[in-house]
This record gives structure tokens, C-alpha cells and sequence, in this order.
């Protein structure tokens, strides 16, 4: 948990940020100038330009005070390029890259300068039956209209809030599975459809406000995990289009743009923001081009953080929805007994306890009980290495479900009683075995004063930490398709007290989708049916035993 700090100091801190941001943009100015590039730099930096122009033209739509300083010295740099008709006539000449020209009257429009032959020929070609008529992805059909909006420039184009049930923003999608495009997507519909906090959008049935914002801080720890500024800056705006501004996941966003800024004002962004071409050993060039956008986001962060003029919400609560486990469950224990017993009991012993478990979440011992009974009866003789082997996890659990089905296992009891005196021996628990610990007194081998009396190894690590690194986690196991880090990632979280968090649900929609007929977890795809069943194996152990974790919330 963060300390929060006083509403003056976080307010000044900041507006720090922003300044500093626009300080390090108004002194690259003239590297936005298409006419001075290189040719095949050409389209990047008429890129550059409207980003850097929009920004200006909301701080004098936003801010009432007159722009001056650093804004003042970015608005002339680009009302000077916008005059050239070099410039505004390409609208003509290229109407697929409307967009590129109409941003730029847009901000001119916004800071007091129209300019009516530059407006006439916007007009011209929004009316010319193409730049307004080719197939656009829904967000970038809400830019259309939001900067045409912006233009004041007359058009037949549906309503933003028709076009809103269609984007990617409203479909609920699986967090995990958004790639960086799919993020900017989500980011860009929602400051259109709210035009930057100034309106608030007509939801589409079953979506609302509330619903955006569990998506928007699901996706800051995923941002945030990946050190990816530029996503964060986007994500963080996005929280106050939505009206939220007193909330834990702004102030972390905040800590974190902070933490990266450099001292000149300059946020680094992600890798590939320039195209490798572009880079041709210009090193003042690359430091711009590698940062100028990243840092555009963290300065109108800091605008959109003290304009008096926004439509404010209350940081929603969900609730949330009841995923249904109980027939997922019982199917992956059928499916684990049967295979179990059909396996060396030193190797199906582990799927049998992954069953007991399973079973015991759902309320249906029985399930289970001959699968462990048939284990049981084999391995009473076992010596103390298998029982090392699979270490004290799996055996403490594999013990656990033997009491609770009334069974006995002889070598087990006398491994369990041998670890008990090794503990005891101990003079610092260690973090990582402390759950032993716990299991070994709630089977009574180790009695709880003894086990008190043995001081614990501190953990270093915090809370917020483990959430990144669980979210690291999931992002690459749906990537590469381990579905056992998947499974092991989702019981962390679970018992770390995240089992209701946005990331954590749709983890488990993930891998309840990788669940077959049959009660497996796991598509191999492999034609071999010895390492279809290693895998599948594995895989549902891994799933039954989160899964039985997630029942208890």
C-alpha cells in the first residue's frame, strides 16, 4: 500500500513532470519539420508533428491561461509549418492521410488561429467521397470523427457512440491476450469517445463506465510489468478521460513515469517505436525519435491531472462474476484418477493428490478416495528418495488427502516424521518452506510451539512487486502456451489475496478454455499420443490444483 501524499505536493510533483516534458519537446521543435528531414523520414515526422501540435491545442483547450513559454514557443514552430502550402495542400495530393493534415487545423482551430483556406480544403476532401469513405477500424473511425469534430467540419459520418459498441474497448477481451496494438486501440477509443474527458460516452448494453476502469488498471500492471512507459503515460490518461483521479493505480502509474523520467524532461519509449531504417547512425535523431512520443504522454498526463474542466467519477466497484468450476472440476478429477491408476504409483501419485484436491474443493471426497487407497496400498513401502524427490509440496498434500479418506502410508508417516526432525533442528525457517511447515503441524507431526519457536527468514520482496512479476508470468505462459507456469501462477495470486483482480479472473478463463471433453486440460498439438498424455497430465495436475485454490474465494 502506498502512502498517499498531501494533495498539494502530489499536485506540484506532477505539474513538475509535465513541464519538465514540455520543456525537453519545445527544444527539439525543429526536428517536427517535415520540409528539413530526411526524405525517408518524411512521414514519421508529419507523424510527430500532429501528435506534438494536438498536444498544444488541448492545453489551450483545456487551460484558459494564454499559452506562453515552452507550449508558446511548440504552437509557432507548428503554425509556421501549417502556413507553407507545401503542408496543407498535401491534403489534396494524399487523402488517405487526412488524419495527418486535419490534426494539425484541428490544434490551430483549438488555440485560436482558423485559418479558412486550410478549413476549405479539409472540406473538399471529407466531401470527395473517399478520405472519409474507406474501411477504418472502429477506433480509427471515432478519430475521424473526433477530430473532424475538433475541425468543426460538416460530415455524414455515424455518431461516435454508434460506432463505440464495435471496438475492441466493449467486446470484454482477455487482458492476457492483448498484444501492444490491441492496448493502443482501447487507449485511443476511449480518449475519443470521451473527447479527453468532456463528455461521457452511451455505453453500449452490458458496458459501462465501471467496466473500463477494471480494464484500464488491469492493463497498467501489465504495462508496468514490462517497463513500457509509453502504455502506462496512455493508460494513466485514460483514467482521468474516464473521470477517476483518486485512485491507487494512477498514484503507481504516477511513481512510475516519474521514476523513468530522465532530467531533462525526457521519457524513453518501448523498442520498435522507429522503424530500424530510420535510425541510419543519427544519434540526436534516434534520442527524439525514441522519445518524443512517450513523452507527449507523460506531459498530457500532467494537463489532463489539473484541468478544472472534466467530467469526474468516483473510482467504480464491480462485482466479481462467479466463473463456474464445480463441472470443470469434477470432469479434470474423473479424467486425473483414471489416468493416475493406470501409471507407475510413483509417478500417478502426484495426479492422485492433484485429484483429492479437487475433489475436496467441490465437496466430493468419494471422487477420489480409490485413486488414493490404490496409491496407497502401492507405495507403502517406498523408500524416503521418492518421497525427496517430489519434495515436501506434493507429499504434505498427498498425506493430507490420505487423512481425510481415513488411509494409511507407512513410508510416507516416516519420512514425514524424519522432515519433522530436521525442522525442528533448524534455527531460521526459511520463506520458501514455511507452507511445509504449516503442513507438517496440521498433520501433527510437528507440534505448533516447536515450530513457533523457529524464527522466519524475511521476505524482501512487497506485494506490488509480486503482482508485476505475476503478471510477467501469466503474459509469457498464454505467449509461449505453459499452461503449468499459467496454473502456478494463478495459485500464487490466489493465495496472495489477488483472486478477484481483473489479471487473475482472466487467467482462469484461460485455462478453463483449455479444458477438452474429456475433463483434460491442455491441446498438445502433437500426434504422439505418449507425449500428449505426459503433457495433458501435467497440465491438468497443474489446472486442478489452481483451480481448487480459486474455489475457496
Amino acid at each position: 500500500m502506498m502512502e498517499p501524499e498531501a494533495p498539494g505536493v502530489q499536485s506540484s510533483r506532477r505539474r513538475a513532470v509535465e513541464d519538465r516534458a514540455v520543456a525537453w519537446l519545445a527544444a527539439r521543435r525543429g526536428l517536427l519539420d517535415p520540409r528539413t528531414t530526411q526524405p525517408d523520414r518524411v512521414l514519421f515526422t508529419r507523424k510527430a508533428l500532429i501528435e506534438t501540435a494536438f498536444l498544444v491545442g488541448l492545453r489551450a483547450r483545456l487551460d484558459d491561461a494564454p499559452l506562453a513559454g515552452d507550449f508558446a514557443a511548440i504552437f509557432e514552430q507548428v503554425e509556421g509549418i501549417a502556413a507553407r502550402p507545401s503542408y496543407r495542400e498535401m491534403i489534396a495530393r494524399d487523402e488517405q492521410a487526412l488524419l495527418l493534415y486535419a490534426g494539425t487545423y484541428a490544434a490551430l482551430r483549438l488555440c485560436g488561429r482558423e485559418d479558412p483556406e486550410f478549413r476549405r480544403i479539409i472540406q473538399h476532401a471529407v466531401d470527395g467521397g473517399y478520405a472519409a469513405a474507406f474501411e477504418r477500424v472502429p477506433y480509427r473511425q471515432l478519430d475521424l470523427i473526433h477530430t473532424l469534430y475538433l475541425c468543426g467540419i460538416e460530415h455524414d459520418l455515424p455518431p461516435m457512440d454508434a460506432v463505440l459498441p464495435f471496438t475492441l474497448l466493449c467486446r470484454r477481451p482477455n487482458v492476457l491476450k492483448l498484444a501492444d496494438r490491441d492496448i493502443y486501440a482501447i487507449t485511443h477509443t476511449l480518449f475519443y469517445a470521451t473527447d479527453f474527458g468532456q463528455r461521457k460516452p452511451a455505453w453500449p448494453r452490458g458496458h459501462d463506465s465501471g467496466r473500463a476502469v477494471e480494464l484500464i488498471e488491469a492493463l497498467l500492471v501489465l504495462a508496468e510489468a514490462r517497463a513500457n512507459a509509453d502504455l502506462v503515460g496512455e493508460l494513466l490518461c485514460c483514467l482521468y478521460c474516464l473521470g477517476v483521479t483518486a485512485s491507487e493505480a494512477a498514484d503507481r502509474a504516477w511513481a512510475f513515469l516519474e521514476s523513468v523520467q530522465e532530467d531533462n524532461g525526457r521519457v524513453n519509449g518501448p523498442e520498435g517505436i522507429i522503424h530500424p531504417g530510420l535510425n541510419s547512425g543519427d544519434e540526436e535523431f534516434r534520442h527524439w525519435a525514441e522519445g518524443y512520443h512517450t513523452t507527449i504522454v507523460t506531459a498530457l498526463a500532467g494537463l489532463l491531472a489539473r484541468i478544472p474542466r472534466r467530467v469526474d467519477s468516483p473510482r467504480p466497484t464491480l462485482p466479481t462474476p462467479d466463473v463456474p468450476l464445480v463441472s470443470p472440476l469434477r470432469r479434470a478429477v474423473v479424467w486425473l484418477c483414471d489416468r493416475s491408476m493406470a501409471q507407475d504409483p510413483r509417478v500417478g501419485f502426484a495426479g492422485v493428490t492433484a485429484a483429492a484436491l479437487g475433489a475436496a474443493a467441490i465437496g466430493e471426497h468419494h471422487l477420489a478416495r480409490p485413486a488414493l487407497k490404490h496409491c496407497a496400498a502401492l507405495l507403502a513401502d517406498a523408500d524416503a528418495g521418492l518421497w525427496q524427490e517430489q519434495g515436501m509440496e506434493v507429499a504434505g498434500e498427498f498425506a493430507l488427502a490420505l487423512r481425510g479418506a481415513g488411509v494409511g502410508c507407512p513410508s510416507l508417516d516416516a519420512f514425514l516424521t524424519n522432515t519433522a526432525d530436521v525442522v525442528s533442528s533448524l534455527p531460521t525457517v526459511p520463506a520458501d518452506v514455511a507452507e511445509g511447515v504449516h503442513r507438517l503441524i496440521s498433520l501433527g507431526f510437528l507440534s505448533p510451539s516447536t515450530a513457533a519457536a523457529i524464527p522466519r527468514a524475511s521476505t524482501p520482496q512487497g506485494q506490488r512487486s509480486r503482482l508485476l512479476q505475476s503478471a510477467a508470468s501469466l503474459r509469457e505462459a498464454t505467449e509461449t502456451y505453459h499452461l503449468g507456469q499459467l496454473a502456478g501462477t494463478v495459485r500464487t495470486l490466489v493465495r496472495e489475496g489477488w483472486g478477484r483482480h481483473r489479471i487473475t479472473q482472466d487467467a482462469i478463463a484461460f485455462l478453463l478454455a483449455q479444458q477438452d471433453t474429456d475433463g483434460a486440460f491442455g491441446y498438445h498439438a502433437s500426434d504422439d499420443p505418449s507425449t500428449r498424455q505426459q503433457a495433458q497430465c501435467s497440465w491438468t495436475r497443474s489446472a486442478v490444483i489452481a483451480l481448487a485454490a480459486t474455489m475457496a474465494l
